[in-house]
C-alpha cells in the first residue's frame, strides 16, 4: 500500500499550471518543466484526488524516448526538479521503479517518482504568483512614470536650449544624461525602479523650476511667492486682480490684443488678453499639459497621444460630463470663450476639481465665462502659477 495519503484534491492540470507560472522564480528551466509534464502524463486523474498519492514509475529508457534527452541530461533535469521540491523519490528495496493498480485504476503499491509535493505546494505557488503579478504591476507603473518624467525633462531641456544654450541648461543636460545611463537593460525590481523614479522626479522639479523662471517673467527673488493666491482661484468672480491669463489656439506666442465676439453689437467682448503693457509668452500645448497633470492623465488614458489643441478639445468634450458639466454648459463655454480658450479653461477646472480646489465645476466654468465677457479672464499665468506650485 502507498504509505502516505493526501487530504487535498488538486487536478493535475491545475497543479501544472500553478507550477509553470512560477517555474522561473523557482530556478526551473524549460527542460525541467517539459520533464515534469512528461512525468505527470504517466499519472491518472484519480491519483490526484484526496486520500491518494500520485506516484509514477517510468524507466529511464522510456523517459529518454519521450523527451529526447540523453541519460546525463535526464538525470540533470530530475535532480533539478527534486532540488526545487517539486518531486521526491519513493525507492523500492531493490532500487527499481514499479507499481500496481487495482481493477478501478487506483494505485495499490508503487515505487518511483512521487509527484505529491507538486500537488501539496499548489497554494504556495498561487500565493507566489499573486506576489509576482503585484510586483510586475508595480514595475510597470514605475516604468511608465519614469518614461513620463524622462520625456518631460527632455522636452523642457530641448525647448530651453533651442532658445538659450546657457551653462545652467548644460549642467542639467549632463545630469539628465547620467540618469539615462542608469536605466536598466535587464529587468529590475520595484525597489530599484522607485529609487530611479525619485531621482528623475527631483531632476524634473529642478528643470521645471528653471524653465518657469525663464518663461514666466518672475524675478529670482519672487519665485517663492505664487503669482495667484488660492483664495482668488476658488471663485472666478471674487477678485479682479488675478494674474493675467492668455490662451492661444496656436503653439506660438499670441498678442494681447482684445478680440470681439460675433455678437459685437451687444457690447460684450471676448478677451483673450487684456494687458497691453506687459508682454506674455503665450500658452503652448506642452505647458498646458504639464500644468494640469490630472487632466493630462485622464486625457491620455482616453485618447492616447495629444498632439495639438484639436486633440485636447475632442478629449475635453468627453471629460466635461465626468465632472458634472453637461453638454449644454460645455457648448456655451465654447461659444463664449472660443473653442481653444474653453478647452484651456476646462483643463483648469478639471484639474482643480480633482485636487479639491473647486467643488462646483459647472458654476466655476460659468464664472470664467462671465469674467471673459467683462474682459477680466486671465488664463496664461494661472497655468504658469500651477507649474510653479508643482515645482516647490
Amino acid at each position: 500500500m502507498v504509505d502516505r495519503v493526501r487530504l487535498n484534491s488538486v487536478p493535475k492540470s491545475h497543479a501544472l499550471i500553478a507550477l509553470k507560472r512560477v517555474g522561473a522564480h523557482l530556478g526551473l528551466k524549460p527542460g525541467d518543466l517539459m520533464l515534469i509534464d512528461t512525468l505527470c502524463a504517466f499519472s491518472q486523474s484519480q491519483d490526484w484526488q484526496s486520500h491518494q498519492r500520485p506516484v509514477v514509475w517510468p524507466s529511464n529508457a522510456l523517459l529518454m524516448e519521450q523527451t529526447g534527452y540523453s541519460l546525463s541530461a535526464l538525470k540533470r533535469h530530475i535532480r533539478r526538479l527534486a532540488d526545487a521540491g517539486v518531486i521526491t523519490f519513493k525507492d523500492s528495496s531493490n532500487g527499481k521503479r514499479w507499481g500496481r493498480r487495482d481493477a478501478d485504476g487506483a494505485i495499490i503499491e508503487a515505487y518511483g517518482f512521487d509527484l505529491s509535493p507538486l500537488s501539496d505546494r499548489v497554494p504556495e505557488f498561487e500565493d507566489l504568483y499573486a506576489e509576482i503579478k503585484a510586483e510586475r504591476e508595480r514595475c510597470k507603473h514605475l516604468k511608465r512614470q519614469i518614461t513620463i518624467a524622462r520625456r518631460m525633462i527632455k522636452s523642457l531641456i530641448e525647448d530651453a536650449m533651442n532658445k538659450a544654450n546657457t551653462d545652467a541648461w548644460q549642467q542639467l543636460l549632463v545630469k539628465f544624461e547620467s540618469l539615462l545611463a542608469k536605466l536598466p537593460r535587464q529587468p529590475k525590481g520595484s525597489g530599484f525602479l522607485q529609487q530611479l523614479l525619485s531621482r528623475f522626479a527631483d531632476l524634473k522639479s529642478r528643470v521645471e523650476h528653471v524653465f518657469l523662471l525663464e518663461n514666466s517673467g518672475f524675478k529670482q527673488g519672487d519665485i517663492t511667492d505664487p503669482p495667484a493666491q488660492k483664495s482668488q482661484e476658488m471663485d472666478p468672480k471674487q477678485s479682479r486682480n488675478d494674474p493675467h491669463i492668455q490662451t492661444t489656439n496656436q503653439l506660438e506666442s499670441v498678442n494681447s490684443k482684445p478680440r470681439q465676439t460675433e455678437n459685437s453689437g451687444s457690447g460684450h467682448v471676448n478677451v483673450i488678453g487684456q494687458d497691453r503693457k506687459k508682454r506674455t509668452a503665450g500658452l503652448d500645448l506642452k505647458t498646458a499639459l504639464r500644468a494640469c497633470p490630472e487632466f493630462t492623465s485622464w486625457a491620455q488614458n482616453i485618447g492616447g497621444y495629444l498632439n495639438n489643441w484639436q486633440d485636447l478639445q475632442r478629449i475635453a468634450s468627453q471629460l466635461a460630463p465626468m465632472i458634472g458639466i453637461p453638454e449644454l454648459a460645455w457648448k456655451k463655454a465654447q461659444t463664449g470663450l472660443g473653442p481653444h480658450a474653453a478647452t484651456a479653461a476646462l483643463m483648469l477646472v478639471f484639474d482643480k476639481h480633482c485636487t479639491g480646489e473647486v467643488a462646483s465645476p459647472c458654476g466655476y466654468l460659468r464664472g470664467m465665462i462671465e469674467k471673459s465677457r467683462a474682459g477680466e479672464l486671465h488664463l496664461e499665468r494661472s497655468f504658469y502659477g500651477r507649474l510653479h506650485r508643482q515645482s516647490l
